[in-house]
């Protein structure tokens, strides 16, 4: 499994993304909405390695905080875009996050705060990275066109903010707020 850095929405897009979900669901796709876990929510993966050390957690919070500014994720800007399509034959189904200058300075503090953990795929690397908000995962290539279409009939207002940042270890499925 995978421990990663996450950066978390505000309760307007948080339920805008849950909507997705239910909305696969109802149409017969298998979404994310369907897994029931408290630690279950939206998110926008900044980061990913086989394993991050703990006394790593705080090089992330000081290197989203500056004398000059307060934490960079407050000021970060979150407007969801349009569907993307990850992978082949089972694919990923997800919402592309517009990548803001703010979003990708996260992002690249983040990285470099973390960048000498192991197992760091290619696509999480600066110049790699495809912000996103999955929908589903495994999705069928059967079943990709009834997928699109019940997503993007349940978009709404995809405009809001992140809120804070959270570590997912993915082996002990276990979660923490970083800020």
């Amino acid at each position: 499994m995978v421990q990663s850095v996450e950066l978390l929405l505000d309760p307007h897009l948080d339920a805008q993304v849950r909507a997705q979900w239910a909305a696969l669901l109802a149409a017969g796709v298998d979404s994310q909405g369907r897994i029931r876990s408290e630690t279950n929510r939206p998110h926008v993966t900044l980061f990913v390695a086989g394993s991050i050390p703990a006394d790593l957690d705080a090089a992330v919070r000081d290197a989203c905080f500056d004398s000059v500014r307060d934490a960079c994720f407050e000021s970060v800007p979150v407007t969801l875009g349009g569907l993307v399509v990850f992978g082949g034959r089972h694919a990923t189904l997800a919402r592309l996050v517009v990548p803001s200058t703010a979003l990708l300075a996260v992002h690249a503090r983040v990285f470099g705060a973390l960048g000498q953990c192991p197992g760091i795929p290619e696509h999480i690397r600066p110049h790699g990275w495809t912000p996103h908000v999955t929908l589903a995962r495994r999705v069928p290539a059967g079943s990709m066109g009834t997928a699109v279409v019940a997503a993007h009939r349940s978009e709404g207002d995809s405009i809001g903010s992140a809120t804070g940042m959270r570590r997912w270890d993915g082996t002990a499925k276990r979660e923490w707020r970083l800020v």
